[in-house]
C-alpha cells in the first residue's frame, strides 16, 4: 500500500472514532438530561405531596438554594442555558 493509500485508511480510522466518540457523548448528554428531568419531577412530586394544605409561602433561602442548584447543573452541563432561563424565571415568578 503506497503512502497516499496509508493516510487514506488511516483518515477513515480516526474519522469513525471521532464520529463514534460524538455518538457516544450524545447518548451520555440524553442520559444526564432524562435523569435530570426525571429527578426534577420525583422532587417536584414529593415537594407537593409532603406539604401541608395550609403550607406558608417558601422562603426566598429556599429560592436561593434552588438557583445554586441550578447553576451546578448548568456549570457541569447537565442542563443548558435556554433550561437554566426558565427554571430561573419560574422561582423567581
Amino acid at each position: 500500500m503506497g503512502l497516499i493509500g496509508g493516510m487514506a485508511k488511516t483518515a477513515a480510522v480516526v474519522g469513525t472514532a471521532t464520529a463514534t466518540r460524538n455518538a457516544v457523548n450524545r447518548r451520555q448528554a440524553d442520559k444526564n438530561a432524562q435523569a435530570y428531568t426525571q429527578a426534577m419531577n420525583t422532587a417536584n412530586a414529593q415537594a407537593v405531596a409532603t406539604q401541608p394544605v395550609s403550607a406558608a409561602p417558601q422562603p426566598q433561602e429556599d429560592a436561593i438554594t434552588q438557583l445554586e442548584r441550578l447553576g451546578a447543573l448548568k456549570a457541569q452541563g447537565l442542563i443548558t442555558e435556554q433550561e437554566f432561563a426558565a427554571q430561573k424565571a419560574k422561582l423567581l415568578g
